[in-house]
């Protein structure tokens, strides 16, 4: 785990705003202590929900993109740590373990001119190897019978979650993406537009459900490629919201009627909200509403495995907003998930 950096008090000290009449989230969730060993740590700490954060943006850089997607996971615990420890919040549950370090990896890829097919293949080739330690923590954590709740980064992290849950279980697992897009690319050297395809390739994904892929935006060779794939299922945004042949609740129940059979891994791509990322080709999309309802009702079922939010742009503009938006998730997932 040598690319962890583990969240310390000075962390806490440097995000948390104590006042005297109120008691805050960050004043009561789990820190690991100075020198442990992790895994025999984080296997008998009394909590239900470890949060880790991924602040990268190399999976998205990789597959010709430029979202910064870096600076989501200070964002998210500025103010995950300052609202209300109540009885709907349960910060006692929680640990925050910390984040991956990526960035040598993050130089190195900025080094190169991806327009050169050669140094393109570099650059995948660099995603590879963050796949492992992803796959490595969430293993770890998976080990220990804690869920993980993961602050991305990009989507290409999907494949490390996919494969570390699969590995701890000893099961293939199940998806649904909350996504604009498919994320279901050609294996043309990893990135963030082709997690789920090495996932299912290598058989650590079972059955995929992509919730609210935009119509506009599906290449056809993608399409053709899911159309022939018993085990992948999806549903468009517009099916839903614009030409209303369906309803998000039964979109909802269906996704869910096709995954049940197996633990359930649960992505959701900040691309697919309205008006989130200014940096994005999607300008409409579902509600901060919808989304929440989404996290609620897939987070009652027993057998989720892991949160995984990603593709969050942050910058200092919307830092306050995007925060306050995933907090918003966290907590929702955690009421919904914890019985």
């Amino acid at each position: 785990m040598d690319k962890l950096v583990v969240f310390n008090h000075t962390d806490l000290s440097r995000l948390l705003h104590i006042r005297a009449s109120e008691s805050k989230f960050g004043e009561h969730v789990k820190i690991l202590p100075p020198l442990c060993n992790i895994y025999e740590h984080i296997n008998t700490l009394d909590v239900d929900y470890i949060l880790l954060g991924i602040p990268e943006n190399i999976g998205i850089l990789a597959n010709l993109g430029n979202q910064n997607t870096t600076y989501t996971w200070e964002a998210t615990l500025k103010t995950l740590l300052n609202i209300q420890k109540n009885e709907f919040t349960n910060p006692e549950n929680v640990l925050v373990l910390g984040y991956l370090n990526f960035e040598k990896e993050l130089k190195k890829i900025k080094s190169l001119d991806l327009t050169i097919d050669k140094q393109l293949v570099k650059a995948r080739k660099i995603v590879s190897k963050i796949d492992k330690d992803v796959a490595h923590i969430i293993y770890t954590i998976k080990k220990a019978g804690k869920t993980p709740i993961v602050i991305g980064g990009g989507q290409n992290n999907a494949y490390g979650n996919i494969k570390g849950c699969a590995l701890a279980l000893n099961s293939p697992i199940n998806i649904v993406n909350l996504n604009a897009f498919a994320n279901f690319k050609p294996e043309e050297g990893r990135h963030s537009g082709n997690g789920f395809t090495y996932a299912y390739a290598e058989g650590f994904l079972k059955n995929y459900y992509v919730f609210g892929m935009q119509e506009n935006f599906i290449p056809n060779s993608i399409l053709k490629t899911i159309n022939k794939l018993k085990q992948i299922h999806f549903s468009t945004y517009e099916s839903i919201a614009i030409k209303q042949t369906t309803t998000f609740k039964k979109e909802l129940k269906y996704a869910l009627s096709m995954l049940e059979d197996l633990p359930i891994g649960m992505e959701i791509d900040c691309n697919t909200i309205e008006n989130f990322n200014a940096n994005t080709t999607t300008l409409d999309g579902f509600s901060l509403k919808r989304v929440r309802q989404f996290v609620n009702y897939f987070g009652k079922r027993d057998h989720v495995q892991y949160l995984h939010i990603c593709d969050a742009e942050t910058t200092e503009d919307n830092a306050e907003q995007t925060g306050l938006f995933i907090t918003n998730l966290i907590t929702d997932f955690m009421q919904a998930h914890t019985k």
